[in-house]
Formats: structure tokens, sequence, C-alpha cells
């Protein structure tokens, strides 16, 4: 059993989303090893067909036009187990691009349902790539990605699937140019003695690495233990910070994931 918030089940064996009563979503898109072999550390590996799915824009028929007038989306991921050559499954690497609803790149609020997952992300993808950092998130863990960050999600244990849920805008766009022409992002995860250790991308300016724990964001106010669909049920303004980042550059300077 996963706590979502809401009626959705995951079928491991198609990797796609079911539906529950009272539930929307679409149907389940797949993700190929060919769409992100150029942010991989070997672009020519082998590994399986799909890495992952994506169910962007669940939720509950009763809050529809609620999310659609806010301009919030809710996505749904599956992350295959298995490796892509010495790397785990992971997605290739992006930054939100900025959104015309707010005029600005956004964040992104990541829970894991199932399995562990580390949440890298830079804070640019130009050659000197800032603060690094790969959070370490397990069932229940909610971390938050800022806008204009560069950012993937990895599966921290390639023998088993790992699922997520996300909140983001509705409006949402990626920005591929600088990651890609970097191939890929500062770090890439790599798989030695069945663990995941982070070594560096020599086309970035050295520079470190911090492996932390995901932690609770008492500045956004989000309970721990309670669904962020849950949370937002109980508070509908409660991620206006994802809709409109802009209001809360107080927040967002200096801020450490």
């Amino acid at each position: 059993m996963i706590n979502t918030g809401f009626d959705i089940k995951p079928n491991l064996e198609t990797l796609e989303f079911e539906y529950g009563a009272g539930v929307f979503g679409p149907k389940t898109e797949k993700r190929k090893l060919d769409d992100i072999r150029k942010s991989l550390s070997d672009p020519n590996v082998k590994g399986p067909e799909i890495v992952y799915s994506v169910a962007m824009d669940v939720g509950k028929e009763k809050d529809k036009e609620d999310l659609i007038k806010r301009n919030l989306l809710y996505g749904a991921m599956i992350f295959c187990k298995g490796k892509v050559g010495n790397e785990p499954v992971r997605s290739q690497g992006h930054i939100h691009a900025t959104s015309p609803s707010c005029n600005a790149s956004t964040p992104e609020v990541y829970e894991i349902w199932k399995g562990e997952a580390y949440i890298y992300m830079q804070e640019t993808a130009k050659d000197t790539p800032g603060r690094c950092f790969a959070v370490h998130a397990k069932e229940g863990d909610v971390v938050i990605v800022p806008p204009n960050w560069a950012h993937a999600t990895i599966n921290a244990k390639v023998d088993e699937e790992m699922l997520f849920g996300a909140w983001c805008v509705r409006d949402y766009g990626f920005d591929y140019k600088d990651v890609r022409a970097h191939g890929g992002l500062t770090f890439y995860p790599i798989i030695k003695d069945e663990k995941i250790c982070f070594v560096h991308n020599d086309k970035y300016n050295p520079c470190n690495i911090e492996i932390i724990e995901a932690r609770e964001y008492k500045e956004f106010s989000i309970q721990k233990g309670i669904p962020i669909y849950t949370q937002y049920e109980n508070n509908p303004d409660k991620f206006k910070f994802v809709t409109n980042p802009q209001d809360y550059k107080s927040i967002w300077e200096g801020y450490r994931p």
C-alpha cells in the first residue's frame, strides 16, 4: 500500500497507473532509455527499454476546477528497477523554464511513495555549477527543488521500483540546453559495490557535492507524515510558493534543500 492521499494504484507490470472512483488522470506516458542517453556517463550503455513512466495532472475530481484556477498540477511517476550501464535508473536532468503565468522559473515538491530516491540538484548548469546536493529521501519524505536549479531524480535502490508524486505548475516547461551541452549534470550517480556514489562530470569546473538526508520544510509549513495532496486539500493556499515563487524570494536566497 502507498499513502498518496487519493485513490491511485500503480501496476508495476505494465508501468501504468490505475485511477479509482472520483479520481481523474491521463494515460500513463513511458520514457525510454533512448530519451535519457545524452545525460548518462556513458550514452551507449544497455538497460531496460522503458526507464520510467509519468502521469501528469492527476487528482480528485472535486478538486479539478480549483487546481486549474490555481495553475497547480500534480504528477505521478514510476521509476523502474535495474541499471542503465553502471548507473541506477534516473531522469536526464533539466531546469524549469520560465512559466508565462508567473514570469519565473518554478519549484517542484516531491513526495516519495515507495522505495528510495536521490533528488540531485545544482544551482546552475553553467560551467561553474555552484552548490550541488544529492538529497536522500525515503518513503513519506518530501524534497523541494527551488526555482532555476538544474535537477534530476534517481532511483536509489536498483532492486525495486521507486514511486513518487510531485506538485508543479500547469504551464511547466523544461530547459535542457545547458545540461545537454555538458553531457548531463555535474555529478553522475555511479553504482560501486552495490552502493551509489557520485562521480564528477569533467565538463564542469571542479566542485564538491553534499549528500544529505531529506528534511522538514517548516518555512513552507509542510507537515511530516501527511500526504502533500491531503495538505493541499486541508489548505489550498499552502502551495502558493509553487505557482508564485517570486513572492518567496527571501526563502529562495541561500536555500538549502
